[in-house]
C-alpha cells in the first residue's frame, strides 16, 4: 500500500508532508468487547485478537517445508476458486457465482469454516473499519468525503455443500462491534475429514461503494479488490507461532490488509462491450462477445488473491515483454492500463516495472509468473492508487513526470513499491494483519535500495524550479527519516497493523531504517545473501518475523547482533539517540605550583606560569613563522564526551586534527556516556560520530558532529539558494 507524499509550495518554500494512515485505533477504545468463543462444535480457537510479532521460529515442515522446485505446482494449493461475475457499470453492482474448493490440512475433522467478506467493512458506519477510523480520528488516505456513496456490501444469496444448504452466521473474532459483518462462519452439513477437500457453491451480490478505500467506482472506472468471499487460513502447530490448530480470521480493520492461502483462480469476468479489463493472471484466449456483453477469462495458479479493473475510458494499453538474463527464463508480459489524462505517466510506469523485474529477480529471486499488469487510476480515482495484488497492482499519477522531479520520484517509487509487494505480500505471503513489518517494512527497505542503485535522489522540485536552478535533493534513506518519530517511538516494529498508537506509517519508515542500520553492520553482500535465502526458504509459504530473524542470523553468522537488534526494535521499542555532548581541544600549558628547579622547590604563581607560557609561545612563533594554525609550542589535549539517551548501538567516533591526521575509536559498550581523550602536538578541528551514517534510526543526526570553530556554511548555502529564488521570482514578475 502506498503512503501518499504531498508537496505544498508556500511562498517558494517546499513543505514536505509525509502522509501515513495515522490512527490511535484500539488504544483509544475501539476494542469494545471480549473475544467471542468459536462455534462450540469445532473446538478450534481463533488466533488471538492481539497477535503480533512471532518470537518462535516455524517448524521445518511448516506449510509443507521449503519448496524445492520439483513439486507439480509452485505452491501447496489449499483454496481454489472458480468465479463467474458480471459487472453492471451503471448500478455499480456485481452478480457472481463462486465454487470454492478448500482442503483440510489439519488432523482434525472440520465442521465449520470462516470466510472473509471484506466489502462489508463499507456496509455502514458500525463496521469494525469505520468504528476504528471514527475513534482514531483519521480518515483513510486523503479522507475524501463522498457522503452516502461510500457505502457498499456483499450479500450472500446462497451457500451450498453438495447441494445442501449451508447456514451462516456473522462473527467478530477480534471482539469488534457485533454489527461488523466482515467475517462469516459457515456451519457445514458434512464435516471435512483430515486431508480431504470440500467444494462450496456460493452465489453472491456486490454493491460497490464510491471509490474511497482501495476499491469501488468513479464514473466509468471500476476497481474490484477484496470483492469475493475468501476463506480464512487454518494454521497448524508449528506455523507462525501456533501451538495448536487455529483459525486465523481477523476482522477487516482500518489499518490492516490481508492474509490467505495459496490456490488456483479460474475467473470469468463479463462487462459491457467497450470496457477494457485488466486482472490478476493470464487472459485465456480472446474475449467472447454475446448480446452486447464481453466475457474475459483469466486464470492464475499459486496466488492468494484476485483483483481486476474495468473502464470504458481506458486508452490503448502500453505493453512490453521482459525476459530475465538467466538461461531458460520465462518471458513476462508487462501491461500498463491508463486513462487518456495520464498518458505521460504510462511510459515511466512501464520502465519502472521492467527495472523492478530485473532488480528483484537479481537480488531476491526469479519472478515466477508470466504477467504483470499496472493500472494508473483516473483523475479523482486516486484512492485506488498504490495498492498491490498478485501479478496486478495500481500505480500513482502525477502532473509532472519529468526526470529528476518530485513527481517522477513519486511515480517511480510507488510503482517500484507496489511491484515489490508482489514479492513480499504476494510470493512470501506473510500475515499483514499481525506482522505488517514483513510486508510494508521489508518492501520499503528493498525499494529504497533499488532507488539508491538507480542513483535516484528525492528532488523536491518541479521541472520549472529545476530550470530556475533550485534543485535540493536527498538520499532516499535519509528522506525516510522525515516523519518517522524517531525521538519517541510508541510501537514496536513487530506490532500488529491495527494495534498501534502511531498508525501504520512507522512500519514503513522505521522498518526500512532499522534494516538499513543492520545492513550497515552486516555488510551489503551479506544482507543480500541473507534475503535471497529468506526468499528461497519461504517463497509460497507464510513466514513469521521469527523466521526472518533466524534466516538473517544463520546466513550472517552474527546471531548476537541480529537478535539484539530484533529484541530492541522489533519485539520492543527503544529509540536510538547518541550525540556528541562536548568537544574541546586546548593547549596543555604550564601550571602554577611547586616545581623542582636546580634542586630546589620553587613555587610558581599563576601569573608567572602565564608569563612563561607566553614567552615560550613567542619564541616558538619566531622559530616557526610559517606554522599552520593548530600547531604550537605546547601539546593539545582533545576530549570528546559522548552521551546516550536510547538503545546501545556500536558507534564509531572520528576526530580530525589540524594536520589532516585522524583518530578513530569504537564505542561498543552500553554505558550512558563515554569520554575519549588524546594528547597530541596538534589541535583537533572536528569530531564526527557515525561518520558512515550507519545509524539512521538515531533520533537526531545533527548532534553527531562538532567543529571546534562555528561552521555556518550550510546556513549560508540555504540562505543563498533562497535569495536566488526570490531574485528569480522578482525578475520573472518584472517581465510580465
Amino acid at each position: 500500500m502506498e503512503r501518499s507524499r504531498i508537496v505544498k509550495w508556500v511562498g517558494g518554500v517546499a513543505v514536505v508532508a509525509l502522509l501515513a494512515v495515522q490512527a490511535t485505533l484500539w488504544a483509544q477504545g475501539a476494542l469494545v468487547a471480549a473475544v467471542p468463543q468459536p462455534y462450540t462444535d469445532t473446538g478450534i480457537p481463533f488466533a488471538p485478537a492481539n497477535a503480533a510479532a512471532v518470537t518462535t521460529p516455524s517448524a521445518p515442515d511448516a506449510w509443507g517445508g521449503p519448496r524445492t522446485g520439483t513439486e507439480e505446482t509452485l505452491s501447496d494449493r489449499v483454496a481454489n476458486y472458480r468465479i463467474e461475475a458480471t459487472l453492471d457499470p451503471v448500478r455499480h453492482t456485481i452478480d457472481a457465482r463462486q465454487q470454492l474448493t478448500w482442503r483440510n490440512r489439519s488432523a482434525r475433522d472440520i465442521k465449520s469454516v470462516y470466510v472473509h467478506l471484506y466489502l462489508n467493512a463499507h456496509k455502514n458506519e458500525n463496521s469494525t473499519f469505520y468504528t476504528e477510523e471514527r475513534n482514531g480520528g483519521e480518515a483513510f488516505r486523503s479522507g475524501l468525503d463522498v457522503g452516502d456513496a461510500k457505502f457498499g456490501y456483499t450479500q450472500l444469496r446462497h451457500v451450498r455443500q453438495d447441494g445442501k444448504a449451508v447456514p451462516w452466521q456473522f462473527v467478530q473474532p477480534d471482539g469488534g462491534p457485533a454489527t461488523d459483518e466482515t467475517v462469516v462462519r459457515f456451519d457445514l452439513p458434512d464435516s471435512v475429514a483430515p486431508g480431504a477437500s470440500t467444494t462450496l457453491d456460493i452465489a453472491f451480490f456486490d454493491q460497490l461503494p464510491r471509490l474511497t478505500v482501495r476499491m469501488g467506482y468513479f464514473d466509468t472506472f471500476h476497481f474490484l479488490a477484496q470483492w469475493f468471499p475468501k476463506i480464512a487460513v487454518l494454521e497448524l502447530p508449528g506455523e507462525r507461532g501456533a501451538k495448536e490448530v487455529r483459525w486465523n480470521a481477523h476482522e477487516y480493520h482500518a489499518e490492516s490488509e490481508y492474509y490467505a492461502d495459496f490456490g488456483h483462480y479460474d475467473v470469468k469476468l463479463t462487462v459491457p462491450k467497450g470496457y477494457t479489463v485488466g486482472a490478476t493472471g493470464q487472459l485465456q484466449g480472446q474475449p467472447v462477445e454475446k448480446n452486447g456483453l464481453v466475457t474475459h477469462h483469466y486464470m492464475q495458479g499459486d496466488v492468494h488473491d484476485f483483483a481486476w479493473t474495468a473502464d470504458s475510458r481506458t486508452a490503448p494499453p502500453l505493453r512490453a515483454t521482459w525476459k530475465g538474463p538467466q538461461p531458460g527464463a520465462q518471458p513476462v508480459e508487462v501491461t500498463v492500463l491508463f486513462p487518456p489524462e495520464y498518458r505521460s505517466n504510462a511510459a515511466p510506469v512501464l520502465q519502472a516495472t521492467l527495472d523492478s523485474l530485473a532488480y528483484f529477480g537479481r537480488t531476491l529471486g526469479p519472478y515466477p509468473y508470466r504477467t504483470v499488469t499496472a493500472v494508473i487510476p483516473p483523475f479523482n480515482g486516486r484512492e485506488a492508487g498504490g495498492m498491490e495484488y498478485p501479478t496486478f497492482f495500481t500505480a500513482n499519477s502525477v502532473e509532472d513526470p519529468a526526470p529528476d522531479t518530485l513527481g517522477r520520484i513519486d511515480l517511480d517509487l510507488v510503482t517500484i513499491h507496489e511491484f515489490g509487494h508482489g514479492y513480499f505480500y504476494g510470493i512470501l505471503a506473510s500475515n499483514e494483519f499481525e506482522e505488517p513489518m514483513l510486508d510494508e517494512g521489508l518492501n520499503e527497505f528493498w525499494n529504497l535500495r533499488m532507488l539508491r542503485e538507480r542513483k535516484q535522489r528525492l528532488h523536491f522540485t518541479t521541472s520549472l524550479w529545476r530550470r530556475l536552478g533550485f534543485a535540493p535533493s536527498f538520499d532516499p534513506f535519509h528522506f525516510e527519516r522525515i516523519g518517522s518519530g524517531l525521538d519517541d517511538p510508541a510501537d514496536p516494529l513487530g506490532e500488529s497493523a491495527y494495534g498501534r498508537l502511531e498508525g501504520i506509517g512507522p512500519v514503513y519508515t522505521r522498518s526500512a531504517l532499522m534494516l538499513h542500520d543492520l545492513e550497515a553492520q552486516l555488510g551489503r553482500d551479506v544482507m543480500e545473501k541473507a534475503m535471497r535465502e529468506y526468499y528461497r526458504r519461504w517463497q509460497f509459504r507464510h513466514p513469521s518475523i521469527a523466521d526472518l530473524r533466524e534466516t538473517l542470523a544463520d546466513v550472517s553468522g552474527q546471531r548476537a547482533l541480529v537478535e539484539s537488534t530484533f529484541a530492541r526494535q522489533v519485539y520492543a521499542v527503544q529509540p536510538v539517540d547518541d550525540r556528541i555532548a562536548d568537544f574541546t581541544s586546548s593547549e596543555v600549558l604550564p601550571q602554577p605550583g611547586y616545581r623542582t628547579v636546580g634542586g630546589k622547590q620553587v613555587n610558581v604563581t599563576q601569573e608567572q606560569a602565564e608569563e612563561q607560557a607566553e614567552a615560550e609561545r613567542e619564541r616558538w612563533e619566531k622559530a616557526h613563522p610559517d606554522a599552520a594554525e593548530g600547531r604550537g609550542p605546547f601539546p593539545y589535549r582533545t576530549a570528546v564526551l559522548l552521551r546516550r539517551k536510547g538503545a546501545a548501538v556500536p558507534q564509531t567516533l572520528v576526530v580530525t586534527f589540524a594536520d589532516g591526521s585522524r583518530e578513530s575509536v569504537q564505542w561498543q559498550g552500553s554505558e550512558r556516556w563515554k569520554r575519549f581523550e588524546w594528547v597530541k602536538p596538534v589541535q583537533a578541528v572536528s569530531a564526527q560520530l557515525d561518520p558512515e551514517r550507519r545509524h539512521l534510526l538515531d533520533a537526531n543526526k545533527l548532534d553527531d558532529g562538532r567543529t571546534l570553530k562555528a561552521d555556518d556554511s550550510a546556513s549560508q548555502r540555504w540562505t543563498f539558494d533562497f535569495g536566488t529564488i526570490v531574485q528569480t521570482l522578482l525578475a520573472l514578475l518584472a517581465t510580465i
